[in-house]
């Protein structure tokens, strides 16, 4: 009587797929791609560009400032003194070199772009400014 076993139910228990090797394959991508994005800082204000006559790709990595049409200077989206540009751009260098970009409204006035690069040459005589212009605007 034991020798024979009914194998006609075990058969439904086991039809499904095991999804756990592949849980696992898109939790081990989605942690590759967490840890191997870059955000890119915004300066927090809308800045009214004029047009490039021509324009460069520049590196994500950057000290970014803007310069708005009423005369104010932004850094990671709160208004700074131009004094302040100094002791921001040298503190910068000193953890990595990487370049400054200054994001100009067409309508700012040439003087404080002047005093803003000035200044960014006082923080930091070898950095390379940068004005950021946008294709199409």
């Amino acid at each position: 009587m034991g020798r024979f076993r009914d194998f006609s139910n075990e058969g439904e228990a086991d039809g499904g797929i095991d999804m756990s090797p592949m849980i696992d394959c898109v939790f081990i991508l989605l942690i590759f791609f967490i840890v191997t994005t870059t955000f890119v800082e915004e300066t927090g204000v809308e800045v009214d560009k004029p047009q490039a006559a021509a324009s460069v790709s520049l590196q994500k990595n950057s000290v970014m400032f803007a310069v708005t049409a009423d005369g104010e200077v932004f850094f990671d989206s709160k208004p700074v003194a131009i004094a302040a540009v100094r002791g921001i751009v040298s503190r910068k260098m000193m953890q990595e070199k990487v370049p400054v970009i200054v994001q100009v409204d067409k309508e700012a006035s040439a003087g404080l772009l002047t005093r803003v690069i000035d200044q960014c040459k006082l923080g930091y005589p070898e950095c390379v400014v940068n004005i950021a212009t946008k294709r199409g605007s």
